[in-house]
């Protein structure tokens, strides 16, 4: 098994913790890391066997699969954010390799399109295509930029104190475009009434988990341009995300723990102190603690119930929903990536572009085609797959779901479900297995070992609500819910990852560098002076432009 972090045990623990944060994925490494570089002692906990959350990779008959990151964007520009946060947090150990320039792969029903990277390159491409919408393609692209631009403006408020930052999130309507707050279809439909055109520009929705007459613009147009430029994967696969940033937590004389489910977060006089974990109750403290093991599940599993009302916390989560759940099939080849002919590409599937009936019509009927299905080659985009695997490849593909399919097995143990699961569990690898064979035939008869996580196989390992991968819900309502901020009513617990700020590896550590600006209080902007003056390995000298959180 490759795995991450030390396996908790109590003789380990420390007593003199400055933070404590639930949870290692990268929301909460970035922040325990972010403090670290600030002089904190942090200690992580993770209730899985390995630190990362959907940032870690795991092993399998000599094979070894990510289980979220597929591709990042941005990465590849040295005074991008997301590079200099990363570097950050790495002390400029986590490199990246560069994709196809067509990183994405668009079948709608019959038709196929690419993206190519470049926001030139990518226009161009799409006009060859629709030639009659060209105006609506470059404002499209612009509308992509202008979102960017402003965003750090619509999150600000994480970064303030909680009264002020929920004050801030109310006056957003009159601080910024209407389209922000706006879903995509409606954003979309004032360029153009070309639906295949829509269906074409809107196909990574499964990178939030919405279609577009669902998902907020302001999520889309967030992704779009995260990926715009191209994609990028780490070297050496996803584990090394971990594997670089937990030596800089542990140099400041923090932990990194696994094995270590925390059962409950303690509260004393009004304020969060520390947490018990289900080992054994052992109880572990500090002035601050945070966690990043999502809204719902922190305020209704692990802060007790008299305080949760106390706090009116659990009266607004009615307001939210939790994301999509999506089956996810790890497949393992004989033969490298290249003698496989494996592409680079990203893959994504659908049968029309219609994303919002084909969504409905899987709804209502769970025999109709599978609304999403995502292909990623990832022994293909790390150059280092080969000296560690020599002559094996790997595949993985995503498809949505609906987490009522596996309701008769809800609350049964992993790996002890029965031989109908099993054999239900055949049927979806089957399905999965012949989407990839039309798109990839060279790999029929290739195939050495396959293993299929469903909606159950998530909420186990992620210990989430219902098998949920992006948090809660990008609606327009959702990012109307002023109450979510990074400083709870609790004094001394905060949240971070994607559900204080967005979906996605690039939203949840943004949502670290604000969750460990806002605790740091008025010495926050040490935060940021720490993210400018990052000049080792080749990064941009401070006095270079970057991009502002």
């Amino acid at each position: 098994m490759k795995r991450t972090g030390t396996r908790f045990r109590p003789r380990l623990a420390r007593t003199d913790y400055d933070a404590i944060v639930i949870g290692s994925g990268i929301g909460g490494l970035t922040t325990a890391a972010l403090l670290a570089k600030l002089g904190k002692r942090v200690c992580v906990l993770e209730q899985h066997y390995t630190a990362g959350g959907f940032t870690h990779s795991y092993e399998r008959e000599g094979y070894e699969w990510d289980v979220g990151v597929h591709y990042i964007g941005e990465v590849h520009k040295p005074w991008s954010m997301i590079r200099r946060v990363f570097d950050v947090i790495s002390d400029g150990n986590l490199h990246w390799a560069p994709m196809d320039a067509r990183y994405d792969r668009i079948i709608l029903g019959e038709a196929t399109y690419d993206y190519v990277a470049g926001r030139e390159e990518f226009k161009t491409e799409v006009k060859r295509h629709f030639p009659q919408e060209a105006a609506a393609i470059d404002r499209y692209v612009d509308l992509l930029s202008e979102v960017s631009a402003k965003v750090p403006r619509f999150f600000a408020g994480q970064a303030l104190p909680r009264t002020l930052g929920v004050l801030y999130s109310k006056l957003r309507r009159h601080l910024l475009p209407d389209y922000f707050f706006k879903t995509t279809l409606q954003v979309l439909e004032g360029l153009t009434q070309n639906r295949e055109l829509i269906g074409l520009l809107t196909a990574q929705w499964g990178d939030y988990g919405l279609p577009p007459a669902q998902a907020a613009f302001v999520m889309h147009a967030m992704v779009a341009k995260h990926y715009i430029t191209g994609g990028n994967y780490p070297v050496g696969g996803a584990v090394r995300i971990a594997e670089t940033i937990i030596p800089v937590i542990e140099a400041a004389g923090g932990q990194v723990f696994t094995y270590a489910g925390v059962e409950q977060i303690l509260i004393e006089n009004g304020r969060a102190v520390g947490v018990r974990l289900h080992k054994d109750g052992v109880e572990l403290r500090a002035p601050q603690i945070v966690s990043c093991a999502g809204l719902i599940p922190t305020y209704t599993r692990l802060i007790p119930a008299d305080v949760a009302a106390r706090h009116n916390l659990l009266a607004p989560l009615q307001r939210v929903e939790p994301s999509a759940a999506t089956l996810c099939l790890y497949a393992g080849f004989k033969g490298s990536a290249a003698e496989l002919g494996l592409p680079k590409t990203n893959y994504w599937v659908y049968p029309s572009a219609d994303h919002d009936q084909n969504v409905s019509a899987f709804k209502h009927d769970t025999k109709a085609p599978m609304p999403l299905i995502y292909m990623s080659f990832p022994s293909a985009k790390d150059p280092s797959w080969d000296a560690r695997f020599p002559n094996k490849a790997t595949v993985e593909i995503v498809a949505a779901t609906q987490p009522q399919l596996f309701a008769q097995w809800q609350g049964s143990t992993w790996g002890k479900r029965g031989d109908d699961y099993e054999a239900f569990k055949a049927q979806l690898t089957e399905q999965l297995l012949e989407t990839l064979y039309q798109h990839q035939p060279q790999l029929r008869g290739a195939l050495d070992f396959c293993e299929l996580a469903t909606p159950l196989s998530t909420e186990w390992f992620q210990w989430n609500v219902q098998g949920e991968i992006y948090g809660i819900d990008h609606t327009v309502k959702r990012f109307d819910q002023h109450w979510i901020h990074s400083q709870t009513p609790i004094k001394g617990l905060y949240l971070t990852g994607a559900d204080t700020v967005t979906a996605g590896v690039g939203g949840a550590l943004m949502a670290g560098v604000l969750t460990a600006s806002r605790m740091l209080g008025w010495r926050g902007y040490r935060v940021g002076k720490l993210l400018k003056n990052w000049t080792a390995n080749g990064s941009l000298p401070a006095t270079e432009t970057a991009e502002t959180v």
